[in-house]
């Protein structure tokens, strides 16, 4: 007897559902038939995508598709950082505060992060001497400078992830994996066929099919179509977790000759929220996430039109109402939740597309057959679990640390929220100048064990950047340094010579807009030939 899975539905397109989609269909080689069934669609406004840096590694290398390739299909740019602008308290006329979570790893000295060297030199000081990101990273100056993360010739120059736009990368995903064999079924729901014992038989389309499977995917978004309404899993709200649970969005023309092109995502700190702002080439995405408690969809869309100088009685808006936490189980019986069916967080760090790429990358690791061994599933929980939490514990902590309390937003955010017993520990942890949360190092976290890079994507240097970024120091540099006097001396050296690399990228870099435009074809240059991604 067959026990194999030989059927795979999925419910929901978009990017979730064509992610996974085009990676099972690489993944298992034609063995396992994929089906997708999705509604036709109204296209939507582009408002821009961003992501984390092991996309390139562990979805698009797996399918075999070289980075330019992809990026110039889906008018792709560069994300170097984040950069958080006024998530420090800002008085009356000061100019705009800032810092970078960047991607670029921090240097080890004698096995010490030397951020951790960087709190000993500023110890004692009201403000730091420099801040951690400009002290201990390559990248910041080459951001400011606009520059872009790869050479003329197209090599790697620092770590980096993507800017995009999600429709681009679901239509070119569709056209590629229909061409691999996928079936493509456009039709509603219209209702979940169930076997005695519970799990999915078939899927009932409101033109008259009948998509029968031995897994369902539900990536039917927050409706949770299979995963929450046919098989009743709860929903868990963490609405007390983090507060926003709103945006408002739309795309913004740019001149990118005149102006430049950035090559981070910029997040603004706003009265009942923030804004985000994603570059790509001749525009930018954009959008304000706030929570409705504080602020109506009006009010924000007349503060977020003040931002941009936009009419808001001619612009085209996409509102957005989301729901915050995970599915007590994103795994039940034959059904298996991806993306927004699964779990969502505000999209501050870019998690939306690393959610979908380890919850992908878990179910072909955990895959089953027939017989759903339990173990397989409950370990698959257990890693989206453990990803979600984490990553919700370290959005809570932007919030929670913010020195702002100039709205009843900011104020909440200070007071009321949640917090789980694990952010608890890290913050106390953080005041002693111990490590926080590194279960691996940063080079193996971008560049290795995708093991255990899902669980845990937020290292000790991710916390050192947005903590030290809101003004909260350690009450104490790492006590062991005390002993150390020749580690603090090679500390002093490491100072310098990421000055001296610093330097190099400035003068060694092309602008982020001369490269993309050559990436691009826009003046005839073709720079697949590199063999780049």
């Amino acid at each position: 007897m067959d026990t194999a899975i030989r059927e795979v539905v999925i419910l929901g397109g978009g990017t979730a559902g064509w992610m996974t989609a085009a990676y099972l269909q690489k993944v298992f080689e034609g063995t396992v038939q994929v089906t997708l069934l999705e509604a036709a669609t109204i296209p939507r406004i582009g408002v821009g995508e961003a992501t984390v840096p092991n996309l390139q590694r562990v979805f698009f290398d797996r399918l075999g598709i070289p980075e330019n390739e992809w990026m110039r299909e889906c008018n792709a740019a560069f994300k170097t950082a984040v950069k958080f602008v006024n998530w420090r308290k800002k008085e009356p006329g000061a100019p705009d505060n800032h810092f970078y979570h960047a991607f670029g790893l921090i240097p080890n000295v004698d096995n010490i992060p030397l951020s951790h060297y960087w709190v000993l030199r500023n110890e004692g000081r009201a403000t730091p001497d420099e801040q951690v990101d400009y002290a201990c990273y390559r990248e910041p100056p080459m951001m400011d400078a606009k520059l872009a993360p790869r050479f003329r010739d197209g090599r790697p120059a620092v770590n980096y992830a993507w800017h995009f736009d999600a429709q681009l990368v679901a239509d070119y995903l569709r056209r590629l994996s229909t061409g691999w064999g996928v079936k493509h079924v456009v039709d509603e729901l219209a209702s979940v066929e169930k076997t005695p014992d519970g799990h999915i038989k078939a899927l009932h389309t409101k033109g008259g099919r009948v998509l029968g499977g031995d897994l369902f995917v539900d990536c039917s978004g927050f409706r949770g179509l299979l995963i929450n309404q046919a098989m009743e899993e709860p929903f868990l709200d963490m609405s007390d977790h983090l507060l926003c649970n709103s945006a408002v969005a739309t795309a913004i023309e740019h001149d990118d000759a005149k102006h430049g092109i950035e090559p981070y995502t910029s997040a603004i700190a706003s009265k009942h929220g923030w804004m985000w702002k994603i570059p790509m080439l001749g525009r930018f995405g954009t959008g304000y996430v706030y929570s409705s408690e504080f602020c109506s969809q009006d009010e924000a869309i007349r503060e977020f039109s003040a931002k941009w100088g936009l009419d808001p009685e001619k612009t085209a808006f996409n509102r957005i109402r989301f729901r915050v936490g995970r599915n007590r189980r994103a795994w039940v019986k034959n059904c298996v939740s991806i993306g927004l069916a699964s779990c969502f967080v505000e999209p501050l760090e870019s998690t939306g597309i690393y959610f979908i790429t380890a919850s992908i990358y878990q179910l072909a690791k955990h895959f089953p057959d027939k017989g759903f061994n339990p173990v397989l599933m409950d370990r698959f929980n257990r890693e989206v679990e453990m990803m979600f939490d984490d990553t919700r514990d370290f959005l809570q902590a932007h919030f929670l640390t913010s020195s702002r309390d100039d709205t009843p937003f900011w104020l909440a955010n200070k007071n009321d929220l949640k917090l789980s017993d694990a952010l608890k520990d890290k913050l106390e942890t953080w005041k002693t100048g111990l490590t926080v949360n590194m279960p691996v190092s940063g080079e193996e976290a971008y560049y290795g064990n995708f093991e255990t890079e899902f669980r845990n994507f937020w290292t000790n240097s991710s916390y050192y950047c947005v903590l030290s970024g809101m003004g909260w120091m350690p009450e104490q540099p790492l006590t062991t340094l005390k002993y150390r006097p020749s580690s603090v001396a090679h500390a002093e050296e490491a100072f310098q010579r990421v000055k001296l690399q610093q330097q190099a990228l400035l003068q060694g870099l092309p602008t982020n807009h001369e490269f993309l435009q050559r990436l691009h074809r826009k003046n005839g240059m073709d720079l697949a030939a590199t063999g780049t991604g």
